[in-house]
């Protein structure tokens, strides 16, 4: 079991996930199958897209022995399907290291001529998602410190429990701010559009 001050340690390091295409032909792809041929490999793989942990925190996920962790994450570093995204460290001061995934999503391609346009369209997705995603936070940031700025004058702010009847203006204003997220509307507005300016790019293709 991890020891209290292994579990409450504040995790600050993230896995730099980014796509990766892969051609079916190539060295590197046997190396990434070979890396992940047993059960353990992946078990190990997959419970670290959930949290990214050190090798005491895997081996407790996994119900495998340290040493036999050890082995899997060296064959998968080799392959470059997981990387060191921290540095921690034991109740007993020794120096740990937090492995995570070193990509997401992983994609095979058959096509040699397909597979650049691929890792290009896909780092352009991951990238727009990204910007959309900080969109979102400077929307929800932005209509919140509204809110608060607004909220004695009885008009954008959501409405006292005590105040009297509430006006059509305060009804929008606390179903905004109140049960729907700006942040989360815009970002979901945002993908809507995405989706639809697609179906028509490819309607048309």
């Amino acid at each position: 079991m991890s020891s209290p001050i292994e579990t409450l340690q504040e995790r600050t390091g993230t896995a730099d996930e980014s796509p990766r295409v892969l051609g079916v032909a190539e060295n590197e792809t046997d190396d990434v199958l070979d890396a992940l041929a047993s059960d353990t490999s992946r078990s190990l793989f997959r419970t670290l897209y959930d949290e990214p942990g050190t090798p005491s925190e895997i081996a407790d996920r996994c119900d495998t022995s340290v040493q036999n962790v050890h082995y899997h994450v060296s064959n998968l570093k080799d392959a470059e399907l997981i990387e060191p995204v921290e540095t921690v460290y034991s109740s007993k001061g020794n120096e740990m290291t937090v492995y995570g995934p070193a990509s997401d999503p992983i994609v095979l391609v058959g096509d040699r001529d397909l597979e650049p346009r691929l890792q290009q369209s896909m780092a352009d997705v991951v990238t727009g998602l990204g910007l959309i995603g900080f969109a979102s936070l400077f929307v929800q940031w932005g209509a919140e410190k509204l809110a608060t700025a607004t909220a004695g004058d009885g008009v954008l702010a959501p409405a006292s429990p005590n105040a009297g009847p509430v006006s059509g203006t305060n009804a929008v204003a606390r179903f905004v701010f109140e049960v729907i997220e700006p942040g989360l509307l815009f970002f979901c507005l945002c993908l809507t559009v995405l989706g639809i300016a697609a179906l028509l790019v490819d309607g048309q293709a």
